[in-house]
């Protein structure tokens, strides 16, 4: 039998506040209590954005980003290699940095690739090493842990002890499987695409301008589900998916709307560093997409706690 009970919906805030008035009035009201919603919400990130030093942590997980460089990379390669070869991975990872970042970037990438060792797993060296790489590439999403910890105001865990740490490179491995698995639907979506793109092109040829606009909707979609699972993942706090995926898109919309006045700067940027060109194009795409990820930490904490009015509780170890 169905519950006589009907569940009670809770207004909205507005409503609370003026109470029921004429549509005009509504609209009118609506409209300035959403704007100064707004204005309370940026000013909130400013606020969060300089008590927590974001420009500080940016500058660390850059750091972090060039030290675990290589054995994530290699790991990455590794992993997606099992499926498509190591030569494809390695290619498609490459191509995916200079799409993204630069021709500069995807070169210095590319030497790395080329000068790390990658590890054969039919030898007992082998597994050894590829547990050495996989420590090393946890490395940068620890370090990107503690940071979302801090935007969150999770203290952490007096003594935690060995078990903790264990935990936490878990889940920071898991951020690595999960860029494989990203990679690896990047490149079968890129081989239907292809397909696609050449029969419908043969059929309707006036329908070629359809294919950009398709793999940005796609890009949009890949960079939303990797931010979501690294917001919902990482930080020791218990965040609800809706209020994650709202960041989650936020940040993406940012990050690829600033990749083109980025690409502007780093097109000239790499030519005034010398030898180093590629090296410092690298670092100053991560700085930026760290500032960029860290802005989308601080407008998601920011807004649960403006529209929930509550703070949320940490995370069961």
């Amino acid at each position: 039998m169905r519950s006589a009970h009907k569940r009670r919906r809770t207004p909205h805030p507005f409503l609370v506040k003026h109470g029921p008035c004429p549509t005009g009035k509504i609209i009118g009201r609506y409209k300035r209590f959403e704007e100064r919603t707004m204005w309370q919400l940026l000013k909130g990130i400013i606020k969060e954005w300089q008590e927590d030093h974001v420009s500080q942590l940016a500058a660390a997980l850059s750091y972090y980003a060039v030290v675990s460089l290589a054995p994530l990379l290699v790991l990455v390669v590794v992993l997606v290699g099992i499926f498509y070869g190591r030569q494809t991975a390695r290619a498609e990872l490459v191509a995916q940095i200079e799409s993204v970042v630069s021709t500069e970037a995807a070169q210095f990438v590319e030497t790395v690739l080329a000068n790390a060792s990658q590890p054969e797993l039919a030898s007992v060296a082998g597994i050894l090493s590829f547990l050495l790489l996989l420590w090393g590439s946890t490395n940068l999403f620890s370090q990107l842990q503690y940071s979302l910890n801090k935007i969150w105001d999770v203290e952490p865990e007096p003594g935690a002890g060995i078990w903790a740490t264990i935990k936490k490179r878990f889940w920071a491995f898991t951020m690595v499987l999960g860029i494989a698995v990203l990679l690896l639907a990047n490149l079968i979506l890129s081989s239907v695409l292809t397909t696609l793109s050449g029969t419908t092109v043969a059929w309707l040829p006036r329908v070629d301008w359809l294919w950009p606009i398709l793999n940005l909707v796609i890009s949009l979609v890949v960079i939303t589900i990797l931010i979501a699972a690294i917001f919902k993942i990482l930080p020791d706090i218990d965040i609800s998916w809706r209020h994650v995926w709202l960041g989650a898109a936020v940040t993406a919309v940012l990050f690829t709307v600033g990749q083109f006045a980025l690409s502007f700067y780093l097109s000239n940027a790499g030519s005034a560093y010398g030898a180093a060109g590629s090296f410092a194009v690298f670092l100053i795409w991560v700085y930026y997409s760290a500032q960029i990820l860290f802005f989308g930490a601080e407008f998601t904490q920011v807004y649960v706690r403006q529209r929930t009015g509550q703070t949320l509780q940490a995370a069961e170890a």
